[in-house]
């Protein structure tokens, strides 16, 4: 059928009939390549910390190695927005370090909670294992004793994690399309099965680095150094921990140390892995029929594998453990305008507005001075009043034992309860911040606040 658009449309004749392969020849995989390349996001997302492990060297099958192979590589571990903020140094940071946020995630918390923890770096000396030598990566550190078998508690990747099991996933379908490409006697499935496997240990080599937190320095001043995250979410976190602890986690730089430095060595083995990777997809594209279904079937098995490992907390990763964690919170009680205790109590870690939540902060750090470095509120005279106000109320804020509502970090924890921080006085923040701004009103926003009022009452009685 054709009409003035000159567009036709062919119908299905007499003898019309679905086409279908009718032998296993029929089919065609010459695309198999493309699946070479497919789940780059996955792969990218744990990067990382699997390159932190001596694993990361093993020749193995791994979906798009084209996502390693990055002109030039991270200098940091990735970021997380927030205000973080020093309550005695002053420090400022716009951003969370990364092993920062991985020990606590707080940018998941709903608008207005506060919460407040401790962090406390374990003491004693660990024991050198196989599994951190082989598996684990450990922070660059010259030890005076080459043959000292103990160390500092130190930041580590997990060595029996979720990247471990994706590792042995490649290594075995490796193995298993080398001896299919054998069996079958498949040449081009054979090249192709190691280019692509020996892909991963070019790529190791490039990528392979070391984590490097700061030292502390000979006298080093083990004051307190506690410090308050701020959210975009208007959420705060309170982090009780000493001068170093803040410095290392929150403060000074992580530093990523590379085995291969040179920038230009690392182009040239990145040249090398892309050569590699394009002459594994053409003799892959070449190989025979029975042999790109096996190389589909592996593609998909290791991209399901790597996309899981990539769902997954980053905490399933790392290895913390150095560091221990305790919740502390805030005792409730009934709300002023509400004597009964009907409602919902004052305390917690919830908060029914701004002011609520920054008067907790207050409460947990009992200093207003982090407020101004941090921008944590409004640089107006009412603000200014309500922060002396706060601080003197802050003064009287005394810690308890008690139970810890809703506990969010710290969950190796074997009891409910902890230490929780109780104002005697319970002031009621929004209160006194509505009556500072009614008394610091103008002439004239007096005037509109009485003429609404009015406007309110005159319609109420109509």
């Amino acid at each position: 059928m054709s009409g003035a658009n000159n567009a036709s449309m062919a119908m299905p004749g007499q003898n019309w009939s679905m086409l279908w392969p009718q032998t296993f020849d029929d089919f065609q995989l010459d695309i198999v390549g493309f699946l070479a390349i497919l789940g780059e996001g996955s792969v990218a997302a744990n990067a990382q910390v699997a390159a932190l492990s001596r694993l990361f060297y093993l020749p193995r099958l791994i979906p798009a190695p084209q996502a390693l192979l990055w002109p030039s590589r991270p200098s940091k571990l990735p970021p997380t927005t927030a205000v973080v903020t020093g309550v005695y140094s002053g420090n400022v940071k716009e951003h969370i370090h990364h092993l920062a946020h991985v020990l606590l995630s707080g940018d998941e918390m709903p608008t207005y909670t506060v919460r407040c923890v401790r962090i406390k770096k374990k003491p004693e000396k660990e024991k050198l294992t196989t599994l951190d030598t082989m598996l684990r990566g450990l922070p660059a550190r010259q030890n005076t004793d080459p043959k000292a078998t103990l160390r500092d508690p130190s930041v580590k990747a997990k060595a029996l994690g979720p990247l471990t099991v994706v590792v042995a996933f490649g290594l075995a379908l490796s193995i298993t399309l080398f001896i299919l490409s054998i069996v079958f006697g498949d040449g081009m499935s054979m090249i192709a099965t190691i280019l692509l496997s020996l892909l991963s240990t070019v790529v190791g080599i490039g990528n392979k680095w070391n984590l490097k937190l700061p030292q502390p320095a000979q006298g080093v001043n083990h004051s307190d150094g506690d410090v308050v995250i701020r959210y975009p979410r208007g959420s705060y976190l309170v982090v009780r921990c000493t001068e170093q602890v803040a410095r290392e986690l929150y403060f000074a730089p992580e530093e990523i140390e590379y085995n291969v430095k040179s920038p230009g060595k690392f182009r040239i083995i990145s040249l090398v892995g892309t050569v590699m990777l394009m002459l594994g997809v053409i003799a892959l594209a070449n190989a025979r029929l029975p042999l790109q279904f096996a190389w589909a079937g592996a593609y998909i098995i290791i991209n399901i594998a790597q996309w899981i490992a990539a769902a997954l907390p980053a905490s399933s990763h790392w290895d913390l453990s150095c560091y221990t964690v305790e919740e502390e919170s805030i005792a409730l009680h009934p709300r002023h305008d509400d004597p009964k205790g009907d409602g919902k109590p004052f305390g917690g870690p919830e908060s029914e507005n701004f002011t609520e939540a920054l008067w907790k902060a207050i409460m947990l750090t009992r200093e207003t001075s982090w407020v101004r470095p941090g921008k944590a509120a409004p640089q107006t005279k009412t603000w200014d009043q309500w922060l002396e106000e706060a601080q003197k109320h802050a003064a009287c804020v005394k810690p308890r034992k008690g139970p810890i509502k809703d506990r969010k970090f710290g969950g190796n924890s074997t009891t409910s309860e902890g230490t929780v921080w109780e104002d005697p006085n319970q002031w009621d923040p929004k209160k006194a911040w509505n009556e500072l701004h009614e008394a610091n009103k103008t002439p004239r926003e007096q005037k509109e606040t009485d003429s609404d009022a009015s406007a309110r009452l005159g319609a109420e009685s109509v």
